[in-house]
């Protein structure tokens, strides 16, 4: 039988389908979409550990992660990747009435993203391009003025895993009105094709990683590699 929910090294893992998830962070609060290769570093990486174990849903973005629940624990789950989620999240009409701020890691991405955002009919949005921020200090009095300004209802963050979660974290901490804080970082450059072209059927058959590293195997080539240490993490 699946599981609901997957209590892994205190993170709350939600098998969950999207009307489920969305109806769950509607209540306000951070989503987030840990990468196999991030989940490698928790022991190591306690600030971006804490972020996960607070966030308020954490979903199944990684194939092998959830492979090796399978056949290591006995769990069974479904992927439910950040790219799946944004996708049904932009499509879905209720939420092209909602203001959204996207945080995002350069003008050009700016850019790109809110032209997408316009495509998808979704018009009540600002973006905020983030500063270079180191994991162990993440302090932006700027962005929570803005945030707290404009009140957005959704806050998107596009910028890398291990830092787009503890940011994610801040921001919740330092918001009083309801908003919802969906950390799924590279995903919105899948849907504009500013990173590789992942679509469905990718997706689907758990082979993203596989068409990350052969758009860019100087990046994403050593991350796939460091994904299969994730298995410590299940003896540890």
């Amino acid at each position: 039988m699946p599981e609901n929910i997957v209590n892994f090294k205190g993170i709350k893992f939600y098998n969950y389908n999207f009307d489920q998830l969305l109806n769950k962070i509607n209540k306000g609060g951070l989503l987030v979409a840990p990468a196999a290769s991030a989940l490698t570093n928790i022991s190591e990486n306690k600030i971006y550990h804490n972020s996960l174990k607070k966030s308020d849903v954490a979903i199944f973005d990684s194939g092998f992660f959830c492979i090796l629940l399978r056949f290591l624990k006995g769990k069974k789950v479904s992927k439910f990747s950040g790219y799946r989620f944004l996708k049904k999240f932009l499509n879905n009409e209720l939420i092209k009435k909602k203001k959204i701020l996207l945080i995002d890691p350069s003008r050009k991405d700016s850019q790109i993203n809110r032209s997408y955002l316009k495509k998808q009919k979704i018009y009540l949005s600002k973006s905020y391009i983030a500063p270079i921020y180191t994991s162990n200090n993440i302090k932006d009095k700027k962005l929570i003025k803005i945030i707290k300004k404009y009140k957005p209802r959704y806050v998107i963050i596009n910028i890398g895993g291990e830092i787009q979660e503890i940011l994610g974290l801040y921001i919740k901490k330092n918001i009083t009105f309801k908003s919802s804080i969906i950390c799924t970082g590279a995903a919105i450059a899948f849907l504009t094709k500013r990173q590789a072209p992942i679509n469905d059927l990718i997706d689907n058959l758990y082979l993203g990683w596989l068409l990350r590293t052969l758009f860019n195997p100087r990046k994403f080539f050593l991350r796939t590699i460091r994904s299969l240490s994730l298995i410590k993490q299940f003896y540890n």
